[in-house]
């Protein structure tokens, strides 16, 4: 099966809910999405309005608040809001990486995977029917001598040694207690938690699911979105393996890819789109393929998009494409096109944005 990427593009907007937005909920497409990154939660909100219909931002704070989403630590050890069975899903595969176990990590945190395993069934005990601050909770865990070197880490905003809890299922966000941040116990927050199933039974599960909005891809980068690299090759390869039938390979124009089987049909009569669409600050569009893959967004343009500090810049789509990049001044959309292309027809998606974003938003200018 050969296709361009002209129609990949197209079909991924189609099943991102990008072109044409969707009649659909904040949970729906987080599912759809394999989650939605919420290192900043007005980009979260952004991501959920902008592929919406209809609708102001705020969809995702209420869904967390009525535990149909979960906040936790996990793609790439960032934080991400998700259905509270895909995340128990996506949380095993990252977990299966092992990552704190590696010297590098030990030397960097000072832990040793004693010490994680440890602080794992301390910190699960301690979470168990509470909510506690991160001051709260350090504070509980310094009364226990083995846990009072790892104080100051523990404090840090980065959550270094926090992501393997989370990854393993110890912990995950609770509800905001005024500007604190909070953590809780999973079992404690979802009434039907399923816990962390054994990643062999949920690979499957994560692979179709990231194929059925990034597809068609590679392993390579699906270990890329999930871990950065971190599962091992004969494993990653034995999932997509026991897949079987259920994937078929697509040839993009060279790049050998896979699609879920179901999806092939209609990836095939995918016309290329002529749309425009802009697209939030860290908007899953580009995550889930990655800034890397040059074609979606061409290498020598990268630093426009994948900016100092892990900051990834909101994006002008044209005909899925990423064309460009943008930002709010006062009540402008500043725009800058790649290569000095012509600034498109905004008109249109200057009122969404506007929508999505809760800004009076009446011009567009380009720089």
């Amino acid at each position: 099966m050969r296709v361009s990427w002209d129609q990949v593009f197209a079909w991924r907007m189609r099943r991102q809910f990008v072109d044409p937005r969707g009649d659909v909920g904040a949970v729906e497409i987080a599912r759809r999405l394999c989650g939605v990154q919420a290192q900043v939660t007005s980009a979260a909100e952004t991501a959920v309005a902008v592929r919406r219909s209809a609708g102001e931002p705020g969809a995702v704070v209420r869904a967390l608040e009525q535990a149909a989403l979960v906040k936790t630590w996990a793609m790439r050890g960032t934080l991400h809001a998700l259905p509270p069975d895909s995340a128990a899903a996506v949380l095993s595969l990252v977990a299966s990486a092992r990552t704190w176990e590696k010297p590098s990590w030990q030397k960097t945190f000072g832990a040793t995977p004693d010490e994680v395993a440890a602080l794992a069934r301390a910190v699960a005990g301690i979470l168990d029917g509470a909510v506690l601050t991160r001051d709260e909770l350090v504070a509980a865990l310094a009364a226990k001598r083995r846990f009072q070197p790892m104080a100051t880490e523990l404090r840090s905003g980065w959550g270094a040694l926090l992501k393997p809890l989370a990854w393993q299922g110890a912990l995950c966000h609770g509800p905001a207690r005024g500007t604190a941040v909070t953590f809780t116990n999973p079992a404690s927050l979802i009434p039907d938690w399923p816990g962390i199933p054994e990643p062999d039974s949920a690979a499957p599960e994560v692979i179709t699911a990231y194929l059925g909005a990034y597809g068609p891809s590679t392993p390579e980068a699906f270990d890329a979105w999930l871990t950065r690299g971190s599962i091992r090759k004969s494993v990653l390869r034995q999932w997509f393996s026991d897949l079987g039938d259920r994937l078929t390979t697509v040839d993009v124009q060279g790049r050998q890819t896979y699609i879920r089987t179901e999806h092939a049909d209609e990836l095939a009569a995918t016309a290329p789109a002529a749309s425009v669409r802009l697209l939030g600050a860290f908007d899953q569009y580009v995550l889930g393929p990655g800034t890397k893959d040059t074609a979606l967004l061409p290498g020598n343009h990268r630093a426009k998009v994948s900016r100092t500090a892990g900051w990834i810049a909101p994006l002008v789509l044209v005909d899925g494409r990423i064309a460009g990049t943008w930002e709010t001044d006062a009540e402008e959309l500043v725009v800058a096109m790649f290569d000095d292309a012509a600034l498109p027809d905004l008109k249109a998606e200057l009122g969404h944005i506007a929508r999505a974003t809760g800004q009076p938003l009446t011009g567009v200018r380009s720089v």
